[in-house]
């Protein structure tokens, strides 16, 4: 008779114990054999405190909820959000790894240009915002001098790429004029990448001496030459750098008789660098003016049990912060609508879940021979702020870190039960380990060996350390005010936790240390953001789920894909008779497109070919 005892933790310390078989339904045990069952169930180190439905949706309703209006980064919902989970954790008898338990630091949440800025050429006045616009990280200073045309700005020497436009050029005390981009604009991944970002280039020129920065975009990077959005960046330069139109840039040209569209034209084609004085003057004023707000991390600790491997650590982090009311520059994909970003997916289901896998881990012994930090980042929509923070200023020695452990989107499991893990190829085993641990009749694995990634963990895989990136994967209502807590599934929720705890308490108690393997770059070297603003309206599986193919995990109602027929799982393979095999050939193939433009694209669905007319 095959026996089974089921253990109910109710709240208020009532407990009830049923004894179950095939013979006889339920047995009651009379109270005495209740109180000796209480007290094996109390001192059996076996015995797990359960994940349950109610309590991780009660922690998503109250982060997602409206009071905390979505949650912004530096807001006092912010601060709100940041006490009830450093409360919870109080609760269950974590401790601060850091002072109090908040890990205070400084963010800009707003950049503007201030009434100051100033453009002259030739003693000719331009207008701030029409003509000109100082970028986010420009100091507020003014600057004049001879301006120095240095072609893209590179001065690169390694094994695979040499190009130095400061060659030959003194550009001391000097505006220095540089193209932006690079000569592979086109190319979503490409060896220039590294090296072309605004802000890079404009410290390698303020590095070499120059007084003053101006940008300019070519029209074959980008035809509209439009002004992006003043972005924040919390470490200006201190010299003036401001971007220009082309217009204005080839009035400064028009002495050296040549143009900007000559110059990158030439740029690209003989791919040699092409630098000389204008004998045009500039006078320049930038003016920037910069809201910092105060935000915190939340990091608790659960000391390990063991005396030796509690001075060793597994780290499992979740950002808190969302989108707060939306609107333009937020990155809400419902920019025109001012409305509450409740944020319940992305990521109070990671937040809830955290929370709850601490209870069980505090409330489970010999869960954890090695000591668990707990972290609730902020800032992380705001680009990973909160995480990076943490990373320079662990309080901890961070090479005793066995790995980081990421949630983020966690709550809405697809109808085929794929759970995604990314950073499955930073350390050697990793991958046996989770999959030894895994009950793949609950979930379907979708593994990516990459540690660099869209969420915290990629500040932590920059550092040397393993990392694990568990999410259910990206939907419809992402960052758009509907992702709402209703939506999420928290009974698959819990079969994940338990998925999540059995890695973790393997990673907290194994004698062997993992070891730290690089498994792609530490940075981002695609170009996830085109300039030329071209979409189909899907969103894509990033995580390559198919091979020779992209799949298409949501059609946006409205946009050109939806419009041309598109539905949510057809497997886009090719575009204009070009082939698609990969998200990095999708990009590349958009690149090639444009506005009004009308096209072919061919999609697998249910396995028969179908071929969609789609205007862009």
């Amino acid at each position: 008779m095959n026996l089974y005892i089921e253990y109910f933790g109710i709240q208020h310390n009532i407990m009830l114990i049923y004894i179950k078989n095939a013979l006889n339904p339920i047995i009651r045990i009379n109270p005495l054999t209740i109180c000796l069952l209480i007290l094996f169930f109390s001192c059996n180190p076996s015995v797990k405190r359960k994940v349950t439905s109610r309590e991780l949706k009660d922690h998503v309703v109250y982060l997602s909820s409206g009071s905390l209006e979505g949650r912004q980064t530096g807001t006092t919902a912010d601060s709100i959000a940041a006490e009830y989970i450093k409360k919870q954790f109080e609760k269950i008898g974590l401790k601060p790894l850091i002072g109090d338990g908040f890990q205070r630091f400084k963010v800009t949440n707003k950049i503007v240009q201030g009434s100051g800025n100033l453009l002259m050429i030739n003693d000719k006045k331009y207008s701030p915002g029409k003509d000109f616009l100082p970028f986010g990280f420009s100091a507020d200073k003014s600057f004049e001098s001879e301006v120095v045309f240095a072609g893209y700005g590179f001065s690169i020497n390694n094994d695979s790429l040499k190009w130095n436009d400061y060659e030959g050029i003194d550009i001391y005390g000097k505006w220095v004029m540089i193209l932006r981009a690079d000569p592979e604009s086109e190319k979503t991944i490409s060896k220039f990448v590294p090296f072309s970002g605004d802000r890079d280039k404009a410290l390698l020129a303020k590095d070499l001496g120059a007084g003053g920065i101006l940008m300019v975009s070519g029209p074959a990077s980008d035809p509209e030459d439009r002004f992006d959005p003043l972005s924040s960046y919390d470490h200006p330069l201190d010299i003036p750098v401001i971007r220009i139109k082309r217009e204005i840039a080839d009035i400064i040209l028009s002495r050296s008789k040549t143009t900007v569209a000559e110059l990158e034209l030439k740029l690209n084609n003989t791919r040699r660098s092409s630098s000389f004085k204008t004998g045009t003057y500039a006078n320049g004023i930038s003016e920037i003016i910069r809201e910092k707000s105060l935000t915190r991390n939340v990091v608790m600790i659960l000391e390990g049990q063991d005396e030796k491997l509690k001075n060793e650590y597994v780290i499992m982090g979740a950002h808190f912060d969302h989108l707060g009311m939306g609107g333009a520059g937020s990155s809400s994909r419902a920019p025109d609508t001012i409305a509450v970003h409740h944020g319940a997916d992305d990521n109070a289901s990671g937040v809830s879940m955290m929370l709850e896998l601490a209870e069980k881990f505090a409330k489970t012994k010999g869960s954890n021979k090695r000591s668990i930090i707990f972290i609730a980042f902020s800032a992380e929509e705001m680009g990973l702020l909160g995480s990076k923070y943490f990373v320079e200023n662990p309080g901890i020695d961070l090479s005793k870190a066995n790995v980081m452990i990421n949630l983020d989107m966690i709550g809405r499991l697809h109808e085929d039960n794929s759970l995604q893990i990314g950073g499955i190829g930073t350390a050697d085993r990793l991958r046996d380990i989770v999959l030894s641990l895994s009950d793949t009749l609950l979930v379907k694995h979708t593994f990516a060996e990459e540690g660099y990634g869209p969420s915290d963990h990629s500040s932590f895989y920059g550092k040397d350390i393993p990392v694990l990136f568990y999410s259910t994967g990206a939907h419809l209502d992402y960052h758009t005010p509907a992702d709402t807590y209703e939506k999420l599934n928290y009974k698959a929720m819990v079969k994940i936790s338990d998925l999540v705890f059995n890695v973790a308490r393997e990673l907290a108690n194994s004698a062997d240390r993992l070891q730290f393997r690089e498994s792609g770059p530490k940075a981002d070297v695609s170009r996830t953001m085109r300039r030329k603003g071209i979409t189909l309206g899907i969103m894509p599986d990033f995580a390559g789920n198919v091979k020779n193919g992209l799949r298409a995990d949501f059609v946006t109602p409205g946009k050109p894909a939806a419009l041309g027929g598109m539905k949510k799982g057809d497997i886009i393979t090719s575009i204009d008779g070009k082939q698609v095999n990969n998200i990095q050939d999708y990009m590349y193939r958009l690149n090639q497109l444009k506005h009004g433009q009308i096209i072919t694209v061919e999609v697998l669905r249910d396995d028969k070919k179908v071929v969609l007319l789609i205007q862009l």
